[in-house]
């Protein structure tokens, strides 16, 4: 049986933990890791599409880095209960023409007892920013601790 810690009833710290551990796999841009933090059954919605299972969200994701590419994300918890938990977020991105973008948005998580997630519901906006714009420097992958969150950073 696989398990995901932590796993709920989220608290505080768990949540908050939960989110970040999020953030660092999606930093990753590995889909075969990310895959991994769901159910096989898993039910998304994210923008017009409508992913299910971890295969087609492997797929999804393997879409998504190809076309946003230089990705960074930050999370940031919003609220919690038992087995859920609301995530906003931003990333920043460019296409294959250089244009940059922020996407901003807004996660529902619901958790199994094992921590894997069952649903995933994301709402999201993408605004065009010029490169002078941006706020995420730090190098592809993790976000280093001591860089600004959202609020920090007034997003």
């Amino acid at each position: 049986m696989e398990i995901k810690p932590p796993v709920p009833p989220f608290t505080f710290e768990t949540a908050t933990q939960k989110v970040r551990l999020a953030e660092d796999a999606w930093n990753s841009r590995d889909p075969d890791r990310v895959v991994l933090v769901y159910t096989e059954d898993t039910q998304w919605r994210n923008r017009s599409e409508f992913p299910r299972g971890r295969a087609e969200v492997k797929g999804f994701l393997q879409r998504k880095w190809a076309r946003e590419l230089d990705y960074r994300l930050i999370k940031e918890l919003w609220a919690y209960t038992e087995n859920r938990i609301a995530v906003r977020f931003a990333y920043e991105w460019h296409d294959d023409s250089g244009h940059w973008y922020r996407s901003y948005g807004n996660e529902n998580w619901e958790f199994n007892e094992q921590g894997l997630m069952m649903r995933r519901f994301a709402s999201i906006n993408d605004l065009p920013i010029k490169e002078a714009d941006r706020k995420f420097f730090w190098p592809l992958g993790r976000r280093p601790d001591e860089h600004p969150s959202l609020s920090d950073l007034g997003l």
